[in-house]
C-alpha cells in the first residue's frame, strides 16, 4: 500500500485521527513514513473489524486470522496481504507481541460491548490498542529503548484516555460505555446502561478524575520527550500536542449534557505544527 494511500485510509481512533495523523508522520523521512503507514494500515484493518455489525463470532474469527498471519509473518512464511511488513519489521525491530497486543485490544469490544470496565480493565485496553501502538512506533522513531517503552506507556494513555472523553455520546450510540465503574461508582451512578449514564447530572464528576489521569501521563510524556532528541519525537510531540489541545478544549467546555462536540481550529492545528515540525 502507498503512504498517500494509507493516509487516505488512516481513521485509527486509538492514537491518531484522520489530518492530525497525517500532518505528523508526513514530516517523517521517507522509511519511517512508510513504515508509521503499514502500522496505521493494520490497525485500521483490525479496527474495522472489532467496529462492524457482523455477527460476533465472524468478527472473532477474522481476528484470529490476524493473530495466524502474524504468526507467519514472524516465522518467516508472510501471508500476502503482509509482505509489505517483511522490511519494516526487520529494519525497525518491531516486535510481534506488540502487533498481537493490538488485535487482543480490539478484540476486547467483540464478544460483547465493553460497559464500566473496572480500572484495571480500562488500563489494560488503553494498554492494546494504544500503548501497543506507540510500542510499535516509537522503534520507528528510533528513541532509546528505556525512554521508548516508557512514552509509549504514558503517550498512548493520555491519547485513549481524550478519545474517551470525547468521544463518550458516540460510543454510547454503539451501545458502548468505557467510563470506569469506580468513578461511576463514586459519582453515585449505579448502571452502566450507556444512554442513562451519559444522562446523568453527575456524569461530570466521572469525568473530572479521568482528565486527570490523562493530564498526568501527558505531563510525563513531556518529560519523556523533553530529554531525547528533537529531531526523534517531533512526531509525537505533534501528537501529544494537538490531544492535549482537544483535552483542554473538552475540560473548558465541561461535561454536563448537552455536550456539544469539540474541535482543534485549523489556526491551532498550524501553529502546532510550525512549532513542532521545524526543527
Amino acid at each position: 500500500m502507498s503512504v498517500e494511500t494509507a493516509a487516505a485510509n488512516a481513521n485509527y481512533g486509538s492514537a491518531a485521527s484522520g489530518s492530525s495523523f497525517y500532518a505528523a508522520m508526513r514530516i517523517l523521512p521517507a522509511a519511517q513514513r512508510e513504515a508509521m503507514f503499514q502500522i496505521y494500515s493494520f490497525c485500521r484493518q483490525v479496527d474495522d473489524i472489532a467496529d462492524s455489525d457482523g455477527p460476533r463470532p465472524e468478527r472473532l474469527a477474522a481476528l484470529q486470522q490476524w493473530r495466524d498471519d502474524i504468526d507467519a509473518l514472524y516465522q518467516g512464511r508472510s501471508p500476502e496481504r503482509l509482505k509489505d511488513y517483511v522490511d519494516q519489521v526487520k529494519t525497525f525491530g518491531l516486535k510481534r507481541e506488540d502487533f498481537l497486543a493490538v488485535v487482543d485490544g480490539m478484540e476486547m469490544d467483540v464478544p460483547q460491548d465493553i460497559r464500566a470496565p473496572d480500572l484495571a480493565t480500562l488500563d489494560l485496553y488503553c494498554d492494546r490498542v494504544a500503548s501497543a501502538v506507540g510500542r510499535l512506533s516509537v522503534r520507528v522513531f528510533g528513541l532509546p529503548e528505556d525512554d521508548g517503552i516508557q512514552l509509549a506507556y504514558h503517550l498512548g494513555r493520555a491519547l485513549q484516555l481524550t478519545n474517551i472523553l470525547r468521544d463518550i455520546d458516540e460510543d454510547a450510540g454503539l451501545g458502548r460505555l468505557y467510563l470506569p465503574r469506580e468513578l461511576l461508582l463514586h459519582a453515585g451512578i449505579t448502571n452502566n446502561d450507556p444512554a442513562r449514564v451519559t444522562a446523568d447530572r453527575f456524569l461530570p464528576k466521572v469525568c473530572a478524575p479521568l482528565a486527570e489521569r490523562a493530564k498526568m501521563h501527558f505531563q510525563k510524556s513531556d518529560e519523556i520527550m523533553a530529554r531525547n532528541s528533537r529531531r526523534k519525537v517531533r512526531a509525537p510531540r505533534i501528537m501529544s500536542k494537538y490531544y492535549r489541545a482537544i483535552l483542554d478544549l473538552l475540560i473548558a467546555r465541561g461535561f454536563a449534557a448537552p455536550r456539544a462536540p469539540v474541535k482543534v481550529s485549523k489556526l491551532a492545528k498550524i501553529g502546532i505544527l510550525l512549532r513542532y515540525a521545524i526543527i
